[in-house]
């Protein structure tokens, strides 16, 4: 292995186990940061869903043969947003509900 492939796969692992480091930091604070029951309920399955959606993804990403895997990012794209922003409405119509 030449000193440059050794520098991908360092900088390839690094890469991963820091964006899943900071995705498990992002889930925890989104789920503490919560006012009441019924809004932590929401957002820990929230979690579960959006956990779930994007290693599916990844899977897929890595088992579908090339010239399909190249697809799955139109509706990851589409769905990924969407999602956040629904998410947030539906956890702003709950903070409202539960000031009440």
């Amino acid at each position: 292995m030449s000193p440059d492939q050794l520098g991908g796969w360092i900088g390839g692992m690094l890469g991963g186990v820091l964006g899943l480091a900071g995705g498990i930091i992002g889930t925890y604070c989104g789920i503490r940061n919560t006012n009441g029951p019924r809004e932590r309920r929401f957002m820990v399955r929230a979690a579960v869903v959006t956990w779930v959606a994007v290693l599916l993804f990844l899977a897929l990403l890595f088992l579908l043969p090339s010239p399909w895997r190249f697809l799955l990012w139109i509706p990851y794209g589409i769905l990924l947003p969407v999602g956040i922003i629904l998410g947030n409405r539906r956890q702003q119509q709950i903070r409202r509900e539960e000031d009440l």
